[in-house]
């Protein structure tokens, strides 16, 4: 009996192994590399770890991928105030009572509210870190994946200063200290190259080409490289900074930043900010964005003086050509010319219906009419 239960039970072994191979000789089977799904989540810290590591992986900017890190460790930090201490457990209930919580939200000091592309910003890595989740089968459903981001508003850039005000902020620079002349190549490289305030700080002293008059920028927004003009006025500046000032100010050798401070360090973008928007309130002007500010004025005075939308969309580096459009609105000065010269109501015109106020009270054949001076025959 023992050996005919052994004979029955040896063919029901082989089919159960006849279709598979064992794990490991044809490498690790899927199941084997995926979590399941009723498994218990390691905490929020650690995939988020996990997370972040993927988009390094994919090659993310590490600016972006620490401001990801800090929008997600604030949603969970807004959970565990809720008693939610792990993925599994939020809900879209979660997710909908958190948009509330920003669009509720108002800055202590200012009173205002988030604004609505502020509000995508904090959303658009929570969906993804959950559509990652769920991919992961860390969660068993994307919570986020009915959500819909606000839509955000199309804003103008405020504060574009004029050709004057600019030639009157490049003269505040105390040019008698190293520091003031140094300052002075620094706004001179701005209103000349566009170039974000990151993409300034990270130059090195073999990205400017004097020769070539031009600007290599290394890794700007979106980790791409571009090659950009520079005026030669601006160039004469960072030429006598280089010659007279840098030597002086370096304190360590290998610093290869262009711009160093007082001690030889390179400058930090808050630090640069802060010189600019110095200046500004110098000459009085209170716009926010201090060195965004000298980008959108040299776009929109290029703009004025007749230079295409292809050719700022190069200079400024945006990928797409709509970014770069928005400046065609703050450009009003061709739309005016073009009203003045089109519209039927603008005087002199061909259809002789431009009269003014003043001619019309002045015009003596109002007073042809019998009943203009009768105050009873007068129509309300």
């Amino acid at each position: 009996m023992t050996s005919q239960r052994k004979r029955k039970r040896k063919p029901t072994i082989k089919q159960a192994t006849s279709g598979s191979k064992p794990a490991g000789q044809n490498g690790p089977s899927r199941l084997a590399t995926r979590p399941s799904p009723l498994a218990t989540p390691p905490t929020p810290p650690i995939l988020i770890r996990q997370f972040l590591q993927t988009m390094r992986m994919r090659n993310c900017s590490e600016k972006t991928i620490a401001s990801w890190q800090f929008i997600l460790v604030r949603f969970m930090d807004w959970c565990d105030e809720r008693g939610i201490e792990c993925v599994s457990q939020v809900t879209a209930e979660h997710v909908a009572a958190y948009r509330r919580s920003l669009f509720h939200y108002r800055n202590p000091r200012s009173g205002r509210p988030l604004k609505f592309a502020t509000q995508a910003h904090y959303l658009i890595p929570i969906r993804c870190w959950f559509g990652w989740l769920s991919e992961s089968t860390w969660v068993d459903d994307d919570v986020t994946a009915k959500l819909e981001l606000p839509k955000e508003e199309q804003r103008l850039p405020t504060g574009v200063l004029s050709a004057d005000q600019v030639e009157s902020l490049l003269n505040q620079p105390d040019l008698e200290k190293p520091t003031g002349v140094r300052d002075r190549a620094i706004l001179e490289t701005f209103y000349s190259t566009a170039i974000r305030c990151a993409e300034l700080v990270d130059l090195d002293v073999y990205d400017i080409d004097v020769q070539r008059q031009i600007v290599n920028v290394h890794q700007g927004k979106g980790k791409k490289d571009r090659v950009v003009p520079i005026g030669e006025r601006a160039i004469s500046w960072v030429n006598k900074y280089l010659v007279d000032v840098r030597p002086t100010l370096l304190s360590e050798s290998g610093v290869t930043n262009l711009f160093v401070t007082s001690k030889g360090r390179a400058i930090h973008p808050n630090q640069l900010s802060g010189q600019v928007r110095k200046y500004l309130l110098q000459i009085g002007i209170t716009h926010r964005g201090a060195c965004h500010l000298l980008r959108h004025t040299a776009a929109t005075l290029m703009l004025h003086a007749g230079a295409d939308l292809r050719s700022l969309q190069l200079l400024l580096g945006h990928s797409r050509i709509n970014t770069t459009q928005i400046y065609t609105h703050v450009s009003i000065q061709r739309l005016q010319e073009v009203h003045r010269r089109t519209h039927p109501a603008t005087p002199n015109s061909s259809n002789g219906n431009s009269t003014s106020p003043d001619d019309l009270l002045n015009d003596d054949s109002t007073t042809d009419d019998p009943s203009s001076g009768d105050p009873s025959k007068d129509v309300n």
